[in-house]
């Protein structure tokens, strides 16, 4: 069977079906994203970014493969929800709310802006609606004026050892892209600029070169438990962050330097005794602090997925197409459940599950149908011209 139609199939005939019957709350508008592995709600609460982020889900899927009303009215809960309820007085966005959309937790970081904007985005594309669109770009320059505090006053540190991190500069490059048709072209030049010199020049560092989750503010590493940590799953999703930049700037120096990245990432995170990435490292191979730094994750293996697929879509390199089967088979052998449909997320080292549930507070309707998404319509390239 062709890589193309397995991809295609596990979206739309298992895990978009899954979402669409157990995830939507037509009493109170949005979505429940707390499913167990059979998809009954366990817990009610709502989380606004992942709001943002099945909203998007299903917008793309309108935009991209087809004009089906049914996924547009779902996307419209989300984003109709997430105006109502996700945002305080200042347009900041709560992270979580009870599911009759009262606040719980307060704006803390700027990940739900985030997913929200992306979600108008789509949104706004999708129904033409301009109050959506100038809400999206609105949420962004929101997003700029945070980026250098994002936590706000919830910020814990004293500012003695200040450090840097990659998930803002790794989300704005990709976020920047989605977000294409409601900015200024220059807007959308300068982050994206500014986006590959933080990726591919402050955080990519050592030798082979990898990159590191933290570094000082003038990027340069630290030697502490924060500046050694490794999130080898972030850095193959920003890779693939860069190709798509390297795509549209027809830029095919960033375009390879992205893939031997990929490369030195999985080197680097392999477990070569169970298989599978590691969710957490040490530059220096000292012990974490992070407990679940040896589990094996849904969206890391999906995020390489995607990130070899399209470096392999641009370079035909033998060696990554290897390692595209080799992480493709370990993934479709663990993660799908065949029994209940959707994905288990987390496994322990030796590939087991840890916990049966198909969503909760961090894994919602996101990883999975993107990842899928992508890799069909790389596939789905890949096989045309070798045809």
């Amino acid at each position: 069977m062709k890589y193309s139609k397995i991809y295609k199939d596990a979206l739309l005939k298992d895990v978009i079906p899954f979402w669409q019957k157990y995830s939507i709350d037509r009493q109170n508008g949005g979505y429940f994203s707390c499913l167990d592995r059979k998809g009954q709600v366990y817990d009610t609460d709502k989380f606004i970014w992942l709001l943002g982020r099945q909203s998007w889900t299903f917008s793309m899927l309108y935009n991209n493969v087809e004009k089906n009303e049914k996924w547009l009215e779902i996307s419209k809960l989300g984003i109709d929800f997430i105006r109502e309820y996700g945002m305080d007085s200042d347009g900041n966005f709560y992270f979580s709310v009870t599911e009759e959309g009262q606040p719980l937790v307060q704006p803390y970081n700027i990940f739900s802006d985030c997913f929200a904007a992306i979600a108008f985005g789509q949104y706004a594309r999708a129904t033409g609606d301009g109050k959506i669109k100038s809400l999206a770009n609105q949420t962004y320059h929101n997003i700029l004026r945070k980026k250098d505090a994002p936590k706000g006053v919830y910020e814990k540190s004293t500012g003695i050892r200040p450090l840097k991190g990659f998930a803002l500069p790794m989300i704005l490059s990709n976020l920047v892209l989605e977000l294409e048709d409601v900015l200024d072209p220059e807007e959308v030049e300068k982050t994206i600029n500014h986006s590959i010199k933080e990726v591919m020049g402050d955080f990519l560092q050592g030798e082979p070169e990898i990159i590191y989750e933290y570094v000082s503010l003038k990027g340069k590493l630290e030697d502490s438990f924060n500046g050694r940590l490794l999130n080898p799953g972030h850095g193959l999703e920003a890779m693939w962050f860069m190709i798509d930049i390297g795509a549209r700037k027809n830029d095919l120096d960033l375009i390879e330097k992205a893939t031997q990245v990929i490369l030195n990432i999985l080197e680097y995170s392999w477990d070569k005794k169970y298989g599978g990435i590691f969710y957490f490292m040490d530059a220096k191979g000292k012990p974490l602090q992070q407990l679940e730094w040896d589990q094996k994750l849904w969206w890391v293996h999906l995020e390489s997925l995607v990130a070899l697929a399209k470096a392999y879509q641009h370079s035909r390199n033998e060696k990554v197409f290897k390692w595209y089967q080799k992480v493709h088979n370990y993934t479709w052998n663990n993660f799908p459940d065949a029994d209940n449909g959707e994905w288990f997320g987390y496994l322990n080292r030796q590939g087991k599950s840890l916990n049966t549930l198909k969503g909760g507070k961090w894994k919602g309707c996101f990883h999975v149908p993107r990842s899928l998404y992508q890799c069909w319509k790389c596939f789905e390239q890949i096989e045309n011209s070798n045809l």
